[in-house]
């Protein structure tokens, strides 16, 4: 019996190697479930709370508009800024929560990305009007602001819209709604910056410090100063100027609270320049999504922390401004009133007057009468 075995052994085939690509299995995105239950969660809150105080707010300040105090024109336009800034939370939310992120193209994209900014800036640099006007006032007894000269505020209010407008002209150019990676095809509204290089300027460093120096800095700079004289003074100062001072520092505080983790982590990443070239498509280097760095969290996390606070001033004005808590509670025990009013005069329609037994009837039918002859004496004399 023979057995061929030459099938096996004979044939020996070799492979090459060298041209062997390895595909790295892709991740399916950079947010993970932290941002797609977190941000939208988080917006939707903002966005209930934040309509209803602001709505509230500018309701009560429009009723009153004949008769409007400094700090209720601030108050108006500050609130109108985060009434903008609520109204593009729903963008945003989709974007954390959708697979295909942002879908709304980038004419969208530029808007609600640079509104997000506007409200920064009108925020901080109206806080710095109204430290000024602490400052000279208690200081300096100065009233930078008067009723005697009301296009002074107006004319301050319009100049921080001008200014936060002209400083959120970066966005407006350079935000894009661009392809997360290659594999996914997730979109995201994000600033797309030209490669620098010797003939052209580094437009993302000099936004960067547009953005720090003149919209973050030197505003902080300007309330650290005024309130720090204005401390110092109120040692011997009245009881009224410390109320209104302490108003004022509970608003700043709660500002920086919301803002200064967003600003801190957005200078760490200005100064860490981890900017990414786009290659010769237009997207991110690289076949693969990365995840996402923890600085990169942080600023996600920050971000909606800043938009978090559209929905506190309210909140502070009605609880710590003695005068638009008035009429607040004002507007509600006359809102209760009405109420009152409405059902007492429907009861009395439908079921008319209770019947009462006879010897209290009797006492009622007399006391009438004593009150008509009174009324009746009074006119005569008169």
């Amino acid at each position: 019996m023979e057995v061929n075995l030459d099938g096996i052994f004979v044939q020996n085939s070799t492979y090459n190697y060298d041209n062997y690509e390895y595909e790295e299995e892709c991740k399916p995105g950079r947010g993970g479930r932290f941002e797609v239950v977190f941000i939208p969660f988080l917006y939707s809150v903002t966005l209930l709370v934040g309509l209803l105080g602001n709505g509230l707010l500018l309701f009560l300040l429009f009723q009153k508009r004949q008769n409007l105090s400094v700090m209720d024109i601030f108050a108006l336009n500050w609130g109108v800024a985060d009434c903008l800034l609520l109204v593009t939370l729903p963008f945003w939310s989709a974007q954390a929560a959708q697979s295909d992120g942002w879908i709304f193209g980038t004419p969208l994209c530029k808007i609600t990305g640079a509104v997000f900014n506007i409200n920064f800036y009108c925020g901080i640099f109206l806080l710095a009007c109204i430290s000024l006007d602490r400052y000279l006032s208690i200081v300096h007894a100065t009233q930078m602001y008067c009723r005697r000269k009301p296009w002074l505020v107006q004319a301050s209010c319009l100049l921080v819209w001008l200014l936060s407008l002209l400083l959120s002209i970066p966005d407006f150019v350079f935000l894009e709604a661009v392809k997360e990676d290659r594999q996914s095809g997730k979109m995201e509204c994000l600033h797309n910056y030209p490669p620098a290089s010797l003939s052209a300027p580094d437009w993302r460093l000099a936004s960067r410090l547009l953005y720090h120096v003149v919209g973050f800095l030197l505003p902080a700079a300007i309330l650290v100063f005024c309130y720090s004289c204005i401390l110092l003074r109120l040692q011997r100062g009245s009881q009224k100027q410390r109320v209104s001072v302490r108003f004022t520092l509970a608003v700043i505080m709660v500002f920086f609270l919301c803002w200064m983790p967003y600003n801190i982590s957005l200078i760490a990443d200005t100064f860490q320049n981890k900017s990414k070239a786009p290659d010769e498509d237009g997207l991110a280097s690289g076949s693969c999504v990365q995840p996402r760095t923890s600085l990169e969290n942080s600023l996600v996390v920050t971000s909606a922390l800043g938009c978090f606070h559209a929905c506190l001033n309210p909140l502070l004005y009605f609880g710590l401004c003695q005068n638009i808590r008035k009429r607040l509670l004002d507007m509600l025990r006359g809102a209760v009133g009405a109420q009152e009013d409405s059902r007492n005069s429907l009861w009395e329609l439908a079921i008319g007057e209770e019947r009462l037994p006879e010897g209290q009837a009797h006492e009622k039918v007399m006391l009438n009468q004593v009150t008509s002859t009174d009324q009746q004496l009074q006119a005569n004399t008169s």
